[in-house]
């Protein structure tokens, strides 16, 4: 795989030597990886930040932007330089540069807790620029406890414009987001829906009409718009396409 020199652009997470040890202690993590993409609908990638190449890159066209899987772990890194707009691909510098400074202050074994999302523009190979969603999350840490190897997630993203960045932290509702501007990072809370909230969001997943909706929690059709005001107000959203999205990706459902 090529290992591009694009790649001290875009992360500032440079590895030392892996020992012996910690290779062996790896298994076969990468067959569960592609397990998972086997069962998902989003596009799954692993980096290599020792090689600063992908290791493993799912089938899944969303991600591919018109490419094989093969053709975009041969250009690794220089996949992001052909497929991102010059404007999105200093976004992604300077979340880089917030996001491993943020998890290099964090303890230890706990930074295998902590996640990233934000937003950044792909353009296919027919000129199309589709705005996409971008997780990632340590897979494996060295001995020094940097990260080693990450796994990525990507799906349509439910906002309207890049960046959106925010950190998760496993089992926690606190959220940090990252000013752009200030290179700062500020927290907050997740939003929370009612249970009967949650209940008529999981309906409108299943397809049901309003009035379907009501008849099942045995409310007015009204009611249920007025739960769905609250829904997106609470979410920020304007869409029940945006809700489900938001909920999901926040693991809110």
């Amino acid at each position: 795989m090529k290992n591009s020199n694009n790649s001290t652009l875009l992360t500032r997470n440079h590895l030392g030597k892996v020992t012996d040890d910690e290779r062996l202690a790896q298994n076969d993590y990468l067959e569960v990886v592609k397990a998972f993409a086997r069962l998902t609908y989003e596009s799954i990638y692993v980096i290599n930040y020792e090689t600063m190449t992908f290791e493993y890159v799912s089938e899944n066209p969303l991600f591919l932007c018109g490419y094989s899987s093969a053709e975009v772990m041969a250009l690794g890194y220089d996949f992001y330089f052909k497929n991102v707009p010059e404007s999105d691909l200093k976004l992604l510098h300077s979340i880089n540069e917030a996001g491993f400074d943020f998890f290099e202050n964090l303890p230890g074994e706990e930074k295998i807790q902590y996640s990233i999302t934000y937003d950044f523009y792909l353009v296919n190979r027919d000129g199309r620029k589709i705005l996409i969603n971008h997780k990632l999350t340590p897979l494996l840490l060295t001995r020094e406890k940097k990260m080693w190897k990450a796994m990525c997630v990507v799906s349509l993203s439910h906002h309207k414009s890049p960046g959106n960045v925010c950190i998760h932290k496993q089992g926690s509702d606190t959220i940090w987001e990252l000013d752009l501007k200030d290179k700062v990072w500020g927290t907050s809370e997740k939003p929370k829906l009612t249970k009967r909230e949650i209940e008529v969001l999981h309906l409108y997943a299943q397809g049901l009409s309003i009035q379907e909706i009501a008849e099942k929690v045995s409310v007015s059709p009204d009611t249920v718009k007025y739960y769905r005001r609250q829904i997106f107000d609470r979410l920020n959203v304007s869409t029940i396409a945006e809700a489900l999205s938001y909920a999901v990706n926040s693991k809110i459902v």
